[in-house]
């Protein structure tokens, strides 16, 4: 294995990686900012009113994306594991 085939994997990795971690983070950023706003213009400074609706977003979106997720991890792991000799060496 040369550096340009662990820079390629590291590449790979960190591309799928950022495809399933990133809806989970947007939807907390954006549900994290609402609930900001909304206990800046009450003046709320409850810590669960911030926390709670994340956890329900995050929830959401694991239920409803969380199929493509798996999808997207297995079929990264298949396309590693066959391609394993080649990195090798042996074929």
């Amino acid at each position: 294995m040369d550096q340009d085939t662990i820079i390629n994997l590291a590449t790979q990795t960190m591309t799928v990686a950022m495809k399933i971690a990133g809806p989970l983070l947007l939807v907390g950023l954006v549900i994290g900012l609402v609930v900001s706003v909304f206990q800046s213009v009450t003046q709320i400074s409850e810590q669960s009113l911030s926390f709670i609706p994340k956890i329900i977003g995050v929830i959401v979106v694991i239920l409803v994306a969380g199929p493509w997720m798996l999808g997207q991890l297995i079929n990264y792991t298949e396309q590693l594991y066959q391609s394993i000799p080649a990195l090798v060496g042996g074929g």
